[in-house]
């Protein structure tokens, strides 16, 4: 496809891969991304990786990413995560902070969904004590991705949104680990993780996470009627 035929024929442009990753996606993403004005994270998890090399000489930038959308090292350009994402509030949090440290303004272009499903110290645990208890191993990254998606799809995953609301937070948080718990304990002979570890760490990440939060979907509808 000409890079002219994209610039004029499409306002929008989706990637999928379709050989169980490893695909060069974050290659093509970056390609398209000289000529979006937004870039869209819409699936998956921090077990992604992209590696992005900006510049060349002295002048080169080393970009390592795993959450925020590549179209972050461009200026100008906003990026959003939207609710198919299930995300690691912690990791999100260290990886804009060393893309702040490497010189790029990330908290004012990167909108987060209130509706991703958050990826917990259960579902980590989970996916551990799995992978460990199988004779065939299926080569999990242990990150917590799988059991996180369980989790949405059996409508008690905890989301983004419940982060702002401490009580109901702590409840729903108590009810699924405690179910959790009893799969660690019982079945998998791993350790229960710990709840009040995780709330603090939970709340925590809500302070740091609120001001990006937006509703994706209103954002993107705005973006195209701006004929972006």
């Amino acid at each position: 496809m000409a890079q002219n035929s994209v610039k004029n024929s499409a306002k929008n442009v989706v990637v999928i891969g379709t050989q169980w990753g490893d695909e060069g996606k974050g290659k093509i993403v970056d390609w398209l991304t000289d000529h979006a004005q937004g870039v869209v994270r819409f699936q998956g998890g921090h077990n992604a990786g992209h590696t992005l090399v900006v510049g060349q000489g002295d002048a080169q930038r080393v970009y390592k990413l795993n959450l925020v959308p590549s179209g972050i090292v461009r200026a100008g350009v906003n990026c959003y995560i939207g609710n198919g994402v299930v995300l690691d509030a912690g990791h999100l949090i260290g990886e804009i902070a060393a893309l702040e440290k490497d010189g790029l303004e990330v908290k004012s272009r990167l909108k987060v969904s209130p509706g991703c499903p958050l990826i917990l110290s259960h579902h980590i645990a989970l996916d551990t004590a799995r992978e460990a208890k199988r004779a065939i191993k299926i080569g999990t990254t242990g990150k917590g991705i799988g059991p996180t998606y369980e989790d949405k799809v059996a409508r008690r995953a905890l989301r983004v949104y419940d982060l702002f609301y401490p009580e109901r937070f702590a409840e729903k948080l108590k009810e699924v680990m405690d179910y959790h718990n009893f799969v660690l304990t019982n079945y998998l002979g791993s350790k229960a993780v710990d709840f009040n570890q995780q709330y603090d760490a939970s709340m925590a990440h809500a302070i740091a996470l609120k001001p990006m939060i937006a509703d994706i979907s209103a954002e993107l509808y705005a973006a195209n009627a701006r004929g972006e």
